[in-house]
């Protein structure tokens, strides 16, 4: 059973930065495209960014396009998203999610972390 545990979140300043991680357990990290998903305060979870299984092609929402990065090391099983210019509205939990047959927009999470706020506040 595929484990994901995300970790680094907490509260910064808008402008600042902040980097996520995620680690897999339970199955060959390589197999699973990965990606980051966040939900806000009264608002649905929406898609944050995702890498492929060899970590070539990534793929980023319009709002975070430029300011977030999604690396992977399969090395480690381990993800990241480097998140640097940093706005009151990326307040959110940010969750590591994993799909073993599908990337990019296509994805659809088989497999989801127990989340790690984010606080973007002056």
């Amino acid at each position: 059973q595929v484990q994901l545990v995300e970790s680094g979140g907490g509260s910064v300043q808008p402008g600042g930065s902040l980097r996520l991680s995620c680690v897999e357990s339970g199955d060959t990290f390589s197999n699973y495209a990965m990606a980051w998903y966040r939900q806000a305060p009264g608002k649905e979870r929406e898609f944050v960014a995702s890498i492929s299984w060899g970590g070539k092609d990534t793929y980023y929402a319009d709002s975070v396009k430029g300011r977030f990065t999604i690396a992977r090391d399969n090395g480690k099983n381990t993800m990241e998203i480097q998140m640097n210019s940093l706005k009151v509205e990326d307040t959110a939990v940010y969750y590591c999610a994993a799909d073993r047959y599908r990337s990019g927009s296509y994805l659809v999470p088989g497999f989801w972390g127990q989340g790690t706020q984010v606080t973007v506040s002056s």
